[in-house]
C-alpha cells in the first residue's frame, strides 16, 4: 500500500497529503507552509500541541479538531473552526470521515484514561488511518480497524517497541508506520526491534523517521 502521502515531522508529528492537507500533532515544524485544511491535537502536552508550528502551517481556513476535554486551552489558539470530540464520537470535516478511541497509560501517570484524550481513526477514499496518539496497548485501541496504523513505540511516556507490536498484531493492518521515538525518548533501534517483532506476519512495517 503506498505511504508516499504520509509525512512523520519529529515524535508524533504527522502530515497526510489527501485532496485536503492533515496535521497531527505538529512539533518542531520549520517551514511556514500555511497549508493545513485540518489540524488534528491528541493531547496538550507540548510535544503534541506546539502552539509556534501550529501558526506555522495554519491559514484562514483551518480547522482544528480535539478532545472536547482540551476545549478551553485549543479555543485560545486563533483557528477558522473548531471540532471537539468526546471519545467514540464519530463526525465528519470536509468530507473526511472520523472517529476516535481514548488514548491513554495502563499503569504509568503521564496520559490518565480520564483525561478523555485520544487517538483518530480517519477515512477517506477507501482508506482508513489510525494515529494512535500516546497511548498504551489498551482495552480501547486493540480493537480498532485500520488499513495504516500509526503507533508510538519509544516506551516510558507510551507503550514500547515490543507492546506496539502487540497492539498492531492486535488490529492487523496492512500497515504500520512507528512514531514517538529519535526525539524525545527512543530510538531507531526501537523502530527495529518494532519491525522484527511483525516479521512474522503480512503486515508491512514502513519506517520513516
Amino acid at each position: 500500500m503506498d505511504t508516499s502521502n504520509i509525512l512523520v515531522n519529529t515524535q508524533s508529528s504527522i502530515k497526510i497529503i489527501l485532496d485536503k492537507i492533515i496535521y497531527f500533532d505538529p512539533f518542531k515544524i520549520q517551514d511556514d507552509s500555511h497549508d493545513a485544511d485540518i489540524i488534528f491535537i491528541t493531547h496538550d502536552h507540548y510535544d503534541h500541541m506546539d502552539n509556534e508550528s501550529i501558526n506555522k502551517i495554519k491559514k484562514d481556513t483551518t480547522i482544528i479538531v480535539a478532545p472536547k476535554s482540551m476545549e478551553e486551552t485549543i479555543k485560545r489558539v486563533e483557528a477558522n473552526d473548531y471540532v471537539f470530540l468526546n471519545p467514540n464520537e464519530e463526525t465528519s470535516v470536509l468530507g473526511i470521515e472520523i472517529k476516535n478511541v481514548r488514548a491513554y497509560n495502563n499503569d504509568k501517570p503521564f496520559h490518565p484514561r480520564n483525561n478523555d484524550w485520544l487517538g483518530y481513526i480517519i477515512s477517506y477514499n477507501g482508506i482508513t488511518y489510525y494515529v494512535a496518539g500516546d497511548t498504551d496497548k489498551t482495552v480501547d485501541n486493540e480493537t480498532v480497524k485500520c488499513d495504516i496504523a500509526l503507533v508510538p513505540i519509544g516506551g516510558h511516556y507510551t507503550m514500547d517497541a515490543n507492546e506496539a507490536a502487540l497492539l498492531i498484531k492486535s488490529i492487523n493492518p496492512k500497515v504500520a508506520i512507528p512514531t514517538h521515538y529519535g526525539s524525545i525518548i527512543g530510538n531507531r533501534e526501537d523502530a527495529d526491534v518494532f519491525k522484527n517483532n511483525l516479521s512474522d506476519t503480512n503486515i508491512e512495517v514502513v519506517i520513516k523517521l
